[in-house]
């Protein structure tokens, strides 16, 4: 079995709401746990970490750079920590220019070193695009304690604004991918097929609750046969080039 090593953000590394105490806590039901275990687990070590950005990313797998020589297969999740923005300094200057934490420009960028350097080593790659946000939950979680009005007028008059600008890094992931010929593990399709996927989100309206984590573990175990397959068959593509 390949040993496989999960470099992402929160999400995969198993953060959810305390629906109780209204804070973020670890959940031992995350999708890398849930792949772990059972008769077909994965031989899966996770590096991911709470608030990564891809910058941080970056820093992550140079800081594990003997474990990841010792992995065949790298899954990378990012860009829902770099598609954020202040919205602290967005309440108190509305009219003022905000980036996000890594503008999408520095992030493309980022994410194509990653692979480069990723592919140097002769590690085989698969990405995983990002799960749909609610737009709604999440400006109610983000405005807590402050100028809600503020904010909603940064956003020209509609919290749509933040699905749609989190869409943008799901759409630069996936044209990453293509480029780069690595298979991508559509996570995002998984939750919108859903009649109401925000049932599958926490209160924060980013973060999967624990069903959700199960979609994410039930849409990369479908996937890994064509992944492989997939994987296989590149492998025998170039070595007779």
């Amino acid at each position: 079995m390949s040993k496989i090593c999960l470099f992402g953000d929160s999400i995969s590394k198993g953060v959810i709401i305390d629906e109780l105490r209204d804070r973020y806590a670890m959940t031992k039901n995350c999708f890398a746990n849930i792949l772990a275990t059972g008769d077909s687990a994965l031989d899966l070590s996770n590096y991911s970490m709470l608030g990564c950005t891809i910058m941080k990313g970056q820093s992550m797998i140079e800081r594990h750079i003997k474990d990841v020589q010792n992995c065949e297969v790298m899954v990378l999740e990012y860009g829902g920590n770099d598609s954020d923005h202040n919205w602290k300094e967005i309440s108190e200057n509305p009219s003022g220019e905000h980036l996000p934490k890594t503008p999408i420009e520095d992030f493309v960028s980022a994410y194509r070193a990653i692979i480069s350097s990723l592919k140097e080593m002769g590690k085989k790659i698969v990405m995983m695009n990002l799960p749909p946000i609610d737009e709604h939950k999440y400006f109610d979680w983000i405005s807590r304690g402050l100028d809600k009005s503020k904010i909603l007028q940064w956003l020209g008059g509609s919290d749509e604004y933040i699905y749609r600008w989190h869409e943008i890094y799901n759409v630069q992931i996936c044209n990453i991918a293509s480029e780069y010929n690595i298979p991508i593990i559509d996570i995002r399709s998984a939750f919108l097929e859903r009649r109401n996927y925000s049932d599958y989100l926490c209160n924060d309206g980013i973060h999967p609750n624990e069903k959700g984590h199960e979609i994410i573990a039930e849409a990369i175990a479908e996937a890994i046969p064509n992944i492989e397959l997939a994987m296989q068959s590149k492998a025998v593509f170039e070595k007779g080039a």
